[in-house]
């Protein structure tokens, strides 16, 4: 019986080692209907979470350059350089880690959006391995254009509020192509917590944020967008 359920466990284990990669690489070249974080969202809504979701998927070249700057300097600014983990950040993690589970998130985009994607909502160590399995085979199997334009669709903006077109046009009227350094800015701000946070009307707290989010624009270049 003991041989018999270890055969399961590694077959098991190996068919989601296997899977893994497999839906890594389709999402290289095939765009999400649907995502882990969304439909953990309708299964569990949350206080506030809308009757319908909003969302309008765009190429990257659909959206300004401001906004794709502005999630860098807001939420990785190593992004074109690190191979999905930040070494640092994730040390700091750990420290800064009770044995309750993780306090905060220190994750790069691509760990972002590896979470997004393929996981649902959880404070564990081991959410934050598989986060990081997923993480390193997109980073192998996708270039880093291909990452920031799932994680500007996927990511969640406002209640019910997924990619950067469905908060451009709810916030500002205009679609993310034409969405400028400022306003960009103030959509970026409210990444860390789009339940408390909103970017208009601005509150202080986005307004700070803001500014310091477009001085790293300034200072990272929208250069930094042509070694992606």
């Amino acid at each position: 019986m003991f041989t018999r359920l270890k055969r399961v466990l590694l077959t098991l284990l190996l068919f989601l080692l296997l899977l893994s990669p497999a839906l890594v690489a389709a999402g290289k070249v095939l765009n999400p209907p649907l995502w882990g974080w969304q439909i953990h969202r309708s299964l569990f809504p949350p206080v506030g979470y809308p009757d319908r979701a909003i969302h309008d998927w765009q190429p990257l070249s659909a959206i300004s350059r401001h906004a794709q700057l502005a999630v860098i300097a807001s939420e990785d600014q190593h992004f074109p350089d690190h191979f999905g983990l930040d070494i640092n950040a994730v040390l700091t993690l750990i420290k800064q880690s009770g044995t309750d589970g993780l306090r905060r998130g220190a994750s790069t985009i691509t760990q972002q959006t590896a979470k997004n994607l393929f996981l649902f909502p959880s404070r564990t160590f081991w959410r934050k391995g598989i986060e990081l399995y997923f993480s390193l085979w997109m980073e192998g199997l996708w270039d880093k254009s291909r990452i920031l334009e799932v994680y500007l669709n996927i990511a969640e903006f406002g209640p019910g509020l997924y990619g950067i077109e469905a908060a451009s046009q709810t916030y500002f009227g205009v679609p993310a192509a034409r969405l400028s350094a400022r306003q960009a800015a103030q959509l970026a701000a409210v990444l860390p917590n789009p339940y408390k946070i909103r970017p208009t009307p601005m509150s202080d707290y986005v307004a700070r944020r803001s500014r310091w989010i477009r001085q790293k624009m300034r200072q990272l270049g929208l250069q930094t967008l042509d070694r992606l």
